[in-house]
């Protein structure tokens, strides 16, 4: 009797370790609150993106792939930084060019 007493208080301090050391590890297994409707992870400076902005661009992953709405909405943003960039380019070059010129 006293055995079988014995295997009962050693499997119950076994089953304590092992519930303690998954809890640990695991966590207590809570679960972060939904997104409301319409918002997104998707984050993007408001100006002045880098290369690290875009390699850390995630999107929510619906049944078929990335939620559209996100990916429609960072290429507009990154299609206007890439305009507005290029029209500061062009107009460094025209001053530089004036400038060029008006030294000769």
């Amino acid at each position: 009797m006293t055995t079988v007493l014995l295997y009962l208080v050693v499997m119950a301090v076994v089953a304590g370790v092992v519930f303690l050391a998954a809890s640990l590890v695991f966590g207590r297994g809570e679960e972060l609150a939904p997104l409301p409707p319409g918002a997104s992870p998707t984050r993007l400076p408001a100006d002045e993106v880098t290369e690290q902005d875009i390699q850390d661009l995630r999107f929510q992953q619906v049944f078929r792939g990335y939620k559209m709405s996100e990916v429609d909405w960072a290429l507009d943003r990154l299609g206007r930084e890439v305009t507005e960039l290029r029209a500061r380019v062009a107009e460094l070059e025209e001053q530089q060019q004036s400038v060029e010129e008006g030294a000769r």
